[in-house]
């Protein structure tokens, strides 16, 4: 009876939702995408109820229906070879495309999937297309990372895995193994992966003892930063499909095993407000209205509270590490990172992420390429194939596989 009055309440606030917080028009397939986040919107209240049951955490029961599915088993086919091993310990999905007669050493991107570091996983269907279209289309070996998520480890243990992962890769005797020129590597995510892939080339960047160096990172919709949660894009997609603002502030919340009751406090900037002093100091390597065109800002105003709430940086600091907020880095981390790719979407909180840093990374003199789409969402690029396919995941995978075979 439980269960059922809470499925059919979830049901009538998804239909109210959509009657009063309509999908924006120039967003790619409106209906389907309707669809595809009321899907997922119900998978969370069943999750939730299960946990409020005791059955099982939220995020596993979560994951679990989103596993379901589709996960597949590394199934190779003429043009690829995939198969599943470890790195030093660490799960990996390996696609080896045919190699080109001309070029006897093949390039290589570690890709590391999203999911707000507690979701998904490199063997789901979605990634594994993913990557088998990357190899294929590329003639390129895809390492894809199945790194370990959120209830089981916390940051930085996330880090720690696609470090470890990607450092055995970068072994003389690994890429040998797989015919890999050392000299054409690049790391690349989507959302949290995009996290993860910013943070290991800021740290492989500083780290002397790396022979081989990432030739270039490529970023999706990047999730970048936890100072504010009020950019213009915040403020615009407040609501919008697939990722809510306040979804996201909780997946920073399960990330660093910290409490749900700050999630409103954080949602209007109290944890970062004037009488923080930890966060005084990054407020200006965060200046949106610096670092954004005039395009982005339209007549957003920033939100900086006068007095806020303290208690949150100093349980939670790790919002202001710069291992959790690549976009807060020190500029001279920045100054010599590789060539980069970040895309970026209209209609998602994390836009803003993404066009910052590139304004950061440009200011620190490096080769920067963003791809924005005006009718894309959060996720859109993995949504391809039938029946989550949409337009413009279609062109977002294109337009991130040609730059990569320009650019690798």
């Amino acid at each position: 009876m439980r269960s059922s009055c809470v499925l059919l309440t979830a049901l009538v606030a998804l239909v109210a939702y959509y009657v009063y917080i309509p999908l924006p028009g120039s967003v790619s397939d409106p209906w389907k995408l309707m669809l595809l986040d009321a899907t997922f919107r119900i998978a969370q209240q069943v999750s939730n109820l299960i946990h409020s049951l005791g059955l099982s955490h939220h995020l596993l029961a979560l994951n679990f229906i989103i596993v379901s599915f589709g996960t597949k088993s590394p199934w190779s086919t003429a043009r690829v070879k995939v198969t599943d091993t470890d790195f030093d310990g660490v799960e990996v999905r390996v696609f080896e495309g045919s190699p080109k007669p001309e070029e006897p050493l093949k390039r290589s991107v570690v890709y590391i999937h999203g999911g707000g570091w507690a979701l998904a996983s490199a063997k789901i269907k979605y990634y594994d297309e993913l990557c088998t279209s990357m190899a294929e289309e590329l003639n390129a070996v895809i390492v894809s990372i199945e790194y370990r998520l959120v209830p089981k480890v916390y940051f930085p243990e996330q880090i720690h895995d696609v470090a470890r992962a990607t450092k055995y890769f970068l072994r003389p005797e690994v890429l040998q193994k797989y015919s890999v020129d050392p000299g054409r590597i690049g790391i690349s995510g989507d959302s949290a992966g995009g996290n993860l892939a910013a943070v290991l080339g800021q740290q492989f960047n500083q780290d002397a003892n790396l022979k081989n160096k990432l030739k270039l990172q490529a970023l999706i919709y990047p999730v970048l930063q936890a100072l504010d949660f009020n950019t213009p894009s915040y403020q615009q997609n407040v609501n919008t499909p697939i990722l809510p603002r306040y979804v996201m502030v909780k997946y920073w919340l399960d990330y660093f095993r910290g409490n749900y009751d700050f999630v409103q406090a954080m949602v209007v900037n109290n944890h970062t407000s004037l009488d923080v002093e930890e966060a005084a100091a990054l407020r200006e390597r965060l200046n949106w209205m610096s670092l954004l065109p005039a395009s982005i800002t339209k007549n957003y105003k920033p939100v900086m509270q006068t007095t806020g709430n303290a208690r949150i940086i100093k349980e939670i600091p790790q919002l202001l590490d710069a291992r959790s907020a690549p976009l807060i880095a020190d500029q001279k981390v920045l100054q010599h990172l590789p060539k980069t790719y970040i895309l970026t979407c209209e209609h998602d909180v994390l836009r803003d992420d993404g066009i910052m840093y590139a304004k950061r990374l440009e200011n620190a003199g490096v080769e920067v390429t963003l791809d924005h789409f005006e009718d894309g969402f959060h996720g859109c690029m993995i949504f391809t194939s039938w029946p989550t396919n949409f337009s413009v995941g279609i062109r977002t995978r294109n337009s991130y596989i040609k730059w990569l075979d320009q650019n690798l």
